[in-house]
């Protein structure tokens, strides 16, 4: 599979284009001479990461290469949202851009945030509101709120945020959407509550749906395109003898080498 997207090198002083072939990185335009990161075999050898751009949004993805493994799966990539997440200006820019992906009817009452993404589903709440969507609460303001997890990983509300959850409109915000496990919990956690689940957005997502609900993402495949993940137990990068780089999940990582 092939592809090309907009980069910038952390260092801050080499741009590009990046054309994906083979899961292989090739630079194929430079903008200036000062380059300190060095690409060999989709690996950079300095730098460890580089910011995927992508149309209507100005905060970029920061991608590293390698294998790392999940708890559902092992993959190619490591997203780090970890300034999307917490930075104020690139959260905001975030929501905005998440806002723009939502229909106008849409009713919104709870943005349920997973993954740390509490920070842009308050912006995007505010958003929102700015824009018109329409909430059925009696404050005509949206909650936001986040779940707990119990001892079998099953997501729970407390009964003080159950009034947020039960018959309202409900939108699921997470950081990424990989294997869907993980966001299958938070469909079928609001469905027990009894929520109306309206949407279900994403930083980055590789799938468009789930349980025939529509998955709208920032980034996706078209971005990064060469994205892949394996089951553990079927790793072509375990079979070549490539050692894990690091343990990831929405958190971020523990080094490993």
């Amino acid at each position: 599979m092939a592809g090309c997207s907009y980069f910038l090198a952390e260092n801050g002083k080499t741009a590009g284009l990046l054309l994906y072939r083979g899961g292989l990185f090739s630079i194929i335009i430079h903008i200036e001479t000062d380059v300190r990161t060095i690409v060999k075999g989709g690996a950079f050898m300095d730098n460890k990461y580089v910011k995927i751009h992508t149309t209507g949004c100005n905060a970029p993805l920061k991608v590293t290469p390698g294998h790392f493994a999940t708890n559902h799966a092992h993959i190619n990539y490591y997203l780090d949202m970890t300034t999307l997440k917490t930075r104020l200006s690139e959260a905001k820019e975030i929501a905005g851009s998440l806002s723009g992906l939502f229909l106008y009817d849409t009713v919104v009452d709870t943005i349920v945030c997973l993954e740390g993404t509490q920070v842009i589903g308050s912006f995007l709440a505010e958003e929102l509101t700015s824009a018109g969507v329409l909430s059925m609460n009696a404050h005509k303001t949206i909650y936001i709120v986040t779940p707990e997890f119990n001892s079998n990983s099953q997501m729970i509300f407390k009964e003080n945020i159950l009034p947020m959850i039960r018959d309202k409109n409900v939108i699921i915000l997470t950081a990424s959407v990989t294997t869907g496990l993980a966001l299958n919990k938070g469909i079928e956690s609001i469905r027990y509550y009894g929520g109306n689940l309206r949407a279900v957005t994403a930083i980055f997502s590789t799938l468009e749906e789930l349980n025939g609900y529509r998955i709208t993402s920032i980034f996706g495949r078209k971005d990064l395109p060469d994205y892949t993940y394996y089951d553990y137990r079927d790793c072509p990068l375990c079979k070549q003898g490539k050692k894990l780089d690091a343990l990831v999940n929405a958190y971020g990582y523990t080094s490993l080498q």
